[in-house]
């Protein structure tokens, strides 16, 4: 990171307000209103972790993202790539979603998500990706650029990334070679291990043992609820496990944890996969790690009883509800799994200061 310039440093210390006039939190969230709401850490990447943001941004206002950073395609794997810089897109997707349903959230969500069509350099890069990036190189410090990027928008919570270093992901893949489909090979990168054919073992970091961000580690610690997933399990979702830090913070917090499942196998990393498996695979790569509730749509379980024993080896309850778009989709209705994740923290949580 390059040193911080000093008329930025002015510039983040001389927006007292927000949109509207209205004040903004130092650390780029909504304040949050003591006795009414919990505090809510999302744990992903791409569009699952947008999804779960998206819902959870309407029942709290005390909401971190912690998003992680081993892209490697597309416009943040050509800025990665050219700068040296943690992957932006993950973060940019976040953010995204914490916009709200004003014209002001929605035009900024816009924005940010825009990619410019050209025959040059500029092709397919979005527009947010290049600014969290100067930001980065402007104020040289990760969070804090994050924030400012945050309190621009009127983001309603905090965006995180998982590492302050870029990570690469590397897959044991058995079958991705179809002419030996009993052999084992090491797939790297996160773009290919999403569509890799085969059958995903088992995934790991490089480096193997990366430095969680301390805030990411301390949102988790003072959580209320932590949410992991939905998301590209392999891809998006354990990568949060395999940072150290990060994974003593889930087993060691206080926190309840809600584990939401995809609403259908991706193809390529969990082709042919059951709801059970995605638990089985987790529990593979984090065994100490125990659960509260899972959380999956009741119509992508054709089998609850084997889902049931697969959650309960993490101590988990089993919660289904419509949460799925009705237009046939695989996607979250935003509104729908709201209501879900309000109705379960209502029933499972501990008697919080929200209640």
């Amino acid at each position: 990171m390059t040193p911080r310039t000093p008329r930025l440093s002015r510039l983040r210390r001389a927006v007292p307000e927000g949109r509207a006039g209205r004040p903004v939190e130092t650390r780029g969230a909504r304040p949050r209103r003591r006795g009414t709401q919990p505090k809510v850490v999302a744990l992903g990447g791409g569009m699952g972790l947008s999804a779960s943001l998206a819902a959870l941004r309407r029942i709290t206002g005390d909401l971190t993202a912690v998003v992680t950073v081993a892209d490697d395609g597309g416009s943040s794997g050509r800025l990665r790539d050219e700068l040296g810089v943690l992957p932006p897109g993950d973060l940019r997707k976040a953010l995204a979603a914490l916009c709200g349903d004003d014209d002001w959230g929605q035009t900024w969500a816009r924005v940010i998500q825009h990619r410019f069509q050209s025959k040059g350099d500029l092709h397919e890069h979005a527009v947010g990706n290049l600014l969290i990036v100067a930001l980065w190189e402007q104020l040289g410090d990760h969070v804090q650029a994050l924030d400012l990027v945050g309190r621009l928008l009127g983001a309603h919570g905090r965006v995180l990334p998982m590492s302050a270093v870029p990570l690469e992901l590397q897959a044991l893949v058995k079958g991705h070679d179809p002419e030996r489909p009993e052999a084992v090979d090491t797939v790297r990168g996160q773009a290919t291990v999403a569509l890799t054919p085969g059958e995903v073992q088992s995934v790991h970091l490089v480096p193997h043992d990366p430095p969680a961000v301390p805030e990411a580690v301390e949102a988790v610690l003072d959580a209320d609820w932590v949410v992991l997933g939905p998301g590209s399990w392999f891809s998006s979702v354990i990568p949060h496990l395999l940072v150290p830090e990060l994974l003593d913070a889930l087993v060691q917090t206080k926190a309840r944890r809600v584990l939401s499942l995809n609403l259908a196998p991706q193809p390529g990393e969990t082709e042919g996969f059951s709801p059970q498996r995605h638990l089985e695979v987790l529990g593979r790569h984090a065994p100490k790690l125990a659960l509260d509730v899972v959380l999956a749509d009741e119509a992508a379980v054709p089998d609850r009883d084997s889902l049931t024993d697969a959650a309960k080896r993490f101590g988990a309850a089993v919660e289904l509800a419509p949460v799925a778009r009705p237009d046939g989709s695989p996607r979250h209705d935003p509104e729908l799994l709201a209501a879900a994740y309000d109705r379960i923290f209502r029933m499972h949580g501990r008697i919080g200061p929200w209640r």
